[in-house]
């Protein structure tokens, strides 16, 4: 069965399009920019539960707030080379990037050592301008990027 996720990738014109993204967190993302940011999205299961409803829950829980309320439309599906595929919904809005409270998920760390740390799923969000956010976005969701910006023009 494919690994299927849901997200929501919110933009503003301020007076530029930007889009706001999570920097993705645990020891392997740590220091590093490049292809280290995620639309807020997580996996779920087709049938389970609406892909809308499954992106608004993962918003939530790795921005630590309920995404705003706004009109959302399907922005379209990404599959990544892994064949992992996305769902993106996108809605308009100003929302307050400064109070990131992710879930945490448990990893052994260090490697081997038998211990396991927590750590959050995303430890940092911000607004990116489009041509900003390509460099930091992980690659299969960069079409999402293009996608947006046929459809706000």
């Amino acid at each position: 069965m494919t690994e299927t996720s849901a997200g929501i990738l919110l933009y503003r014109r301020q007076p530029e399009l930007e889009v706001f993204l999570g920097h993705m967190g645990g020891p392997f993302w740590r220091g590093k920019d490049a292809a280290a940011w995620s639309i807020p999205k997580g996996a779920f299961v087709e049938g389970e539960e609406q892909p809308l409803a499954a992106a608004r829950r993962e918003f939530e829980e790795e921005i630590g707030r309920p995404a705003p309320e706004v009109d959302y439309v399907e922005l379209g599906r990404f599959r990544y080379a892994s064949g992992k595929l996305v769902w993106v919904f996108v809605g308009e809005s100003d929302f307050d990037a400064s109070d990131v409270r992710s879930n945490t998920f448990e990893l052994e760390w260090p490697p081997r050592s038998g211990r396991r740390q927590s750590f959050p799923e995303l430890d940092a969000a911000g607004w990116f301008t489009l041509d900003d956010a390509a460099g930091r976005l992980v690659k299969g969701q960069r079409p999402a990027l293009a996608a947006l910006a046929r459809l706000v023009g």
